[in-house]
């Protein structure tokens, strides 16, 4: 954090951490006007993906950067979502009333046993078993023959829901993922601002003074990772609807390490730094891929540049806070 911040006055930094989040969302409301007025359409699928990936990154930032919970492997909720659609896609149910809430709740579910196992363990042990588990949930993907196995499955379309709205015109998915990143954003505002946030941060901080004083500082974090688990498995849900096609590669351990790459780069504990970060990840390996397809060649020293001269995330160098 820069001395200008440490300096700024207490009101000047919330009026910070409330103008980053309005230009930011600002300016993604604006994608759609912009690709129309130049004729790229290709931006709105575009920012449509990076969205996606934003709310994935938010709800890792919310267990990494909050609750100290170092998941390294988080993409396989995602896959969950995303397969829940793409399996009852395969078998006639288009239904988002019937494939979103199965594929929220299943990928919710999957947390809960992995983080019920999980969080019992402390430090790189945590690391590893919650990237054991994602490689497991990964390769019976890639054994699932009856749904493409690892060359993934094709969808018959997007969700329907009664001809209220229509996913497949591009602009009303778009505003659709806008809403969902928006919606994301401030609940989980509400929920790290709310008293059970500060019992998480409080964890995250010093756990076994929590745990001292009374609290259960199992079942607080197990909590808050079922919960970063379902929001994932919501944009494993939207991603299938966006590409209309499932792959193992969506829960794959360098999935994970892409969103922890987000979050980090953005700002840990900052929850508009990891949609920084989601749009600074996406939209460099769009402009670089296009350049060489040894990408993370230059990506990776990018990386290091940007995580060394900004430390604590980009969001810090304007003084952004969650």
């Amino acid at each position: 954090m820069s001395a200008d911040t440490l300096s700024a006055p207490p009101h000047a930094l919330r009026l910070k951490g409330v103008l980053l989040p309005l230009v930011l969302f600002a300016l993604l409301a604006a994608v759609p006007f912009v690709a129309g007025a130049v004729g790229q359409p290709f931006y709105v699928s575009l920012f449509t993906r990076i969205m996606i990936f934003a709310i994935a990154a938010l709800a890792l930032d919310f267990v990494l950067g909050y609750g100290g919970m170092v998941s390294l492997g988080h993409a396989a909720y995602m896959g969950v979502g995303a397969y829940a659609v793409g399996i009852l896609s395969y078998h006639g149910v288009d239904s988002g009333w019937v494939q979103w809430p199965l594929g929220i709740g299943a990928a919710a579910l999957a947390a809960l046993v992995i983080g019920a196992l999980s969080l019992r363990t402390r430090g790189v042990y945590f690391i590893m078993i919650t990237l054991a588990f994602a490689q497991m949930l990964y390769y019976t993907a890639n054994a699932l023959s009856t749904y493409g196995g690892d060359d993934g499955m094709t969808l018959w379309g997007r969700s329907t829901f009664s001809g209220l709205v229509k996913l497949s015109d591009a602009r009303t998915f778009y505003w659709i993922v806008l809403g969902v990143l928006g919606l994301s954003y401030l609940g989980l505002r509400r929920v790290v601002a709310s008293k059970f946030g500060r019992t998480l941060r409080g964890c995250k901080e010093n756990e076994r003074r929590m745990a001292a004083i009374g609290y259960n500082t199992y079942a607080y974090k197990l909590v808050a990772f079922v919960l970063s688990g379902a929001l994932t498995g919501l944009s494993g849900v939207l991603l299938a609807n966006h590409t209309e096609f499932v792959s193992p590669a969506y829960m794959s351990w360098v999935r994970s390490g892409d969103l922890i790459v987000m979050v980090v780069l953005g700002g840990l504990g900052s929850l508009h730094g990891a949609i920084v970060g989601a749009i600074l990840v996406l939209a460099l390996e769009e402009v670089l891929s296009k350049l060489t397809q040894h990408w993370w060649l230059i990506f990776g020293p990018l990386l290091v540049l940007m995580v060394w001269r900004a430390k604590g995330g980009v969001v810090r160098l304007f003084g952004g806070r969650a």
